[in-house]
């Protein structure tokens, strides 16, 4: 009896998948740059099916490769040759919300924004926010330690979760705690790629919905200019909820494609949300646009619904600029603001001298970049 036989005896009917034509979803995540179908995929659907997993492929001595959404750019969930993958999408329950401790007990496979989605009616929301929290899993979230638009105020996953349950390949059960004894186990988890163990739970912390968000939009003449104000936000002392920026190429997909109201004659734009009380919002967006008053254009949202139009056109940004090229290669680096800049200068010089497009769109606020390449 070889490995797949031994797979599909143990689960139910269903669960194991074999073959070119049905492992070959799998053999990549969202850099399909790098692609290799596995031995075998299992999807579970509770904590001793996987245990049953790890206990027959240790003893074939075969590669487990843990897997959420596939939304990853960075290979996290990419099979290794002869792997099994271990597919956590169908443990997608949300065991509690604790609205007196803020906190969500989440199963691995449960979407990003579904948590949110359900702490809602309790005035409370997950703060982390990645580009695909429509589709991306809590478990991936862990994996990749992912941020999103409003990781410059709140923090990337790591800081917004409180335990981990896992299991080892020999099957232990493990606990981490953020109050543990200091030995940073459960920070090591947060984007480990699933190399240390499998994630069967999350403890989410949750925040409360702020009285007032505002989104100041601003179109610049120039990339400098924008870049520049991205700078002096940060030197004034002012932390925003979200300081996103994108050039001109990536306005112009955005917006062909999110309808967001972006100022298209713009070379840049700068998103920057402001939340909290009443009070703090209005002197901060009040502080923003006096630090922003050389920019081209200037628009504040004034509903709950403008704000979230003005991010769906960032959010959209990368299938947007997807509709524009057969592929693209997205790349991902965190250089220091001072020198966005200087940057975004050179990128543009090689785009025109490689006569390869490139739209940029970034987190600003902490100079993490996301040049697309189109090919």
């Amino acid at each position: 009896m070889n490995i797949s036989q031994e797979l599909l005896r143990a689960l139910p009917k269903g669960m194991v998948l074999l073959g070119d034509e049905n492992t070959r979803p799998f053999e990549c995540d969202g850099l399909s740059v790098y692609r290799q179908k596995p031995l075998a995929v299992v999807l579970p659907e509770n904590i001793e099916q996987i245990k049953q997993v790890l206990a027959i492929c240790k003893k074939y001595n075969t590669p487990v490769v843990t897997r959420g959404a596939g939304t990853g750019l960075a290979g996290g969930a990419m099979p290794l040759e002869n792997s099994v993958v271990l597919g956590l999408s169908r443990l997608s329950k949300i065991i509690s919300i604790d609205v007196a401790n803020k906190q969500a007990v989440v199963q691995p496979g449960v979407r990003n924004l579904a948590i949110t989605e359900a702490a809602a009616p309790h005035g409370l929301y997950y703060a982390p926010d990645p580009s695909s929290q429509i589709a991306c899993t809590i478990g991936g979230n862990v994996a990749e330690n992912s941020g999103g638009v409003h990781c410059l105020k709140y923090g990337l996953t790591v800081h917004n979760v409180i335990v981990i349950k896992m299991l080892t390949l020999a099957g232990e059960e493990l606990v981490l705690h953020r109050d543990d004894d200091g030995l940073g186990l459960l920070a090591l988890m947060h984007g480990s790629e699933g190399l240390l163990g499998v994630i069967t739970e999350v403890t989410v912390a949750l925040l409360e919905k702020p009285e007032r968000a505002q989104v100041v939009m601003a179109g610049f003449d120039s990339v400098r200019a924008c870049a520049e104000a991205v700078t002096h936000i940060i030197q004034a002392g002012i932390i925003p909820a979200g300081l996103e920026m994108m050039d001109k190429f990536a306005i112009e997909a955005a917006e062909a494609y999110a309808h967001a109201g972006y100022p298209q004659e713009a070379q840049a734009l700068l998103l920057c949300e402001l939340d909290g009380d009443v009070e703090i919002v209005e002197k901060e967006v009040a502080r923003v646009l006096a630090i922003l008053s050389d920019a081209a254009s200037l628009t504040v949202s004034q509903s709950e619904q403008e704000r979230l139009t003005m991010w769906q056109g960032r959010k959209s940004a990368f299938p947007a600029v997807g509709r524009l090229s057969p592929d693209y290669y997205c790349m991902d680096g965190t250089i220091p603001r001072r020198h966005l800049a200087a940057v975004l200068e050179k990128i543009n010089s090689l785009s025109v001298h490689y006569q390869l497009r490139v739209a940029n769109v970034f987190h600003a606020g902490d100079g993490n970049l996301h040049p697309l390449i189109l090919v």
